[in-house]
């Protein structure tokens, strides 16, 4: 393959305090709290909404939010959240006990809901959304970056700030600043497999006059996955014998979102693996849609409303950061000095393919080894956020520091809000100290997180953080 040199004059823009690369629940926290900081936010997002996977991808459950006595997601998720339940905008059957106090609780949502309020909140923040607009270089020096290089419909911009947050899931920033990253496939054994969500109308749920209804919900679901996708897969009813699926999530009176359906070996930073990705996830999407039509009771009348925009990658690039947590954190239930968040989530590592050897070590790892009790929790510390070494520059969400198990319980929708909150409150205190990511004081950033509500248990702070044994 030849090359060309591409030479040109494009704007400048200055006067940002912070430049965030993508609007997800990472990047969307991050903005509207480094914005309530007093701080000049500008967040670009490459579609045409925030949320990122709970919306473009149509994934349109959060994750645990409790861990069975308390609610450990607390802050700008908590208030997320609450403003959902207010609005009307969670599944018709949840109850704020989903969030406060249930133990490995899954909360349903409406995703058009979800952009709503986070465009609300932006806008109320004075945060500057730029939408259809993609980060596509940077101008970096010594470990600092000097700017960020975006394009969109008006052409380029070479767009100044005092510093920069990476919160695109497939480091994509991170990336063209040379760090040094963890890719999967390449530096892993394996891609944990991808999934395109699909929403559904004309579903029966149930009973919602027992006053239980997210009871029966639950039963739908594991009778799916014990009965009848077994059935059909003895069938041979799939193009993929398919043994794990999450299922349908209620999220509308005869609404649902499926989170159904592998696509196994796609690497998200390859085009043509997400093309033909996508075209192999909306085929999938019609099986479903037949699956559930034939085998599943109230969903005779099931009508497919489409697949996401967006592929539901859940592995492709980490960063190398100050600390990189593990699943001996996770086991050990290891708490931080410096951490900015506390969680409770299995480690969803998603059977790598078809066979049942892998379904079998999903089940003994979710249910396993890789899940913690209820009342327990793990710290996420501040260096997984920072690159190594790196000055104003930080990373939240799926592309944090981590290994490959842990990532599988981090990399959800919570987890990613606490990151962005913290990576959104750390740069703030950056900007008006001059203290450097690498080297910020991490007990002041945890003082300011939990005067905004985060719930940060730990009995002792350090003005240093956590960093690699």
């Amino acid at each position: 393959m030849g090359t060309y040199k591409l030479e040109r004059e494009i704007p400048i823009e200055d006067g940002y305090d912070v430049v965030i690369a993508g609007g997800g629940p990472a990047g969307s926290a991050a903005a509207v709290c480094a914005a309530r900081l007093g701080a000049k936010v500008l967040l670009v997002e490459a579609t045409g909404c925030l949320g990122g996977m709970g919306t473009s991808g149509w994934v349109v459950t959060f994750g645990p939010m409790a861990d069975g006595k308390r609610m450990l997601v607390r802050g700008f998720p908590g208030e997320l959240i609450e403003k959902l339940h207010e609005r009307g905008f969670l599944g018709p059957h949840v109850v704020p006990d989903f969030w406060r106090s249930q133990f490995c609780r899954w909360i349903p949502f409406k995703p058009e809901g979800l952009k709503l309020l986070l465009d609300e909140l932006c806008v109320e923040a004075k945060v500057e959304v730029r939408f259809f607009t993609r980060i596509i270089d940077a101008d970096v020096e010594e470990k600092r970056v000097n700017a960020a290089i975006v394009h969109n419909i008006e052409g380029y911009r070479y767009i100044r700030a005092k510093t920069f947050i990476d919160a695109t899931g497939d480091a994509v920033l991170a990336d063209l600043c040379h760090v040094p990253t963890l890719q999967a496939g390449k530096d892993t054994p394996k891609i944990m497999p991808a999934t395109l969500c699909s929403l559904y109308a004309g579903i029966v749920w149930g009973r919602p006059e027992s006053g239980e209804d997210y009871k029966v919900v639950d039963l739908i679901r594991a009778e799916v996955r014990e009965k009848w996708l077994p059935q059909a897969i003895s069938d041979g009813h799939f193009t993929q014998p398919d043994r794990f699926m999450p299922g349908l999530n209620k999220i509308g009176q005869t609404l649902g979102g499926l989170n159904g359906g592998h696509v196994f070996g796609l690497n998200a930073l390859r085009c043509k693996s997400l093309t033909e990705g996508m075209m192999f996830g909306r085929k999938l999407a019609q099986e479903y849609t037949q699956f559930y039509k034939k085998y599943v009771p109230g969903c005779e009348g099931i009508e497919h409303v489409s697949t996401a925009a967006t592929m539901g990658v859940r592995d492709s690039r980490r960063v190398a950061g100050e600390y990189q947590l593990t699943i001996e954190d996770f086991i050990s239930r290891r708490q931080f000095p410096d951490q900015i968040g506390v969680y409770n989530r299995p480690t969803d590592v998603h059977p790598y393919d078809n066979s049942e050897e892998e379904y079998q070590r999903f089940k003994n790892d979710f249910y396993g080894g890789g899940k913690l009790g209820e009342g327990e929790c793990f710290g996420i510390p501040y260096g997984i956020l920072v690159p190594k070494g790196w000055m104003n520059l930080w990373v939240a969400g799926r592309c944090a520091s981590c290994d490959t198990k842990v990532h599988g319980s981090i990399r959800a929708m919570p987890a990613g809000y606490m990151m962005g909150q913290a990576a959104g409150t750390a740069v703030v205190q950056s900007v008006e100290t001059g203290q450097p990511a690498c080297e910020l004081d991490t007990a002041r950033l945890v003082e300011t997180l939990r005067n905004a509500n985060a719930y940060l248990p730990q009995k002792q702070l350090s003005r240093t953080m956590t960093r690699q044994r």
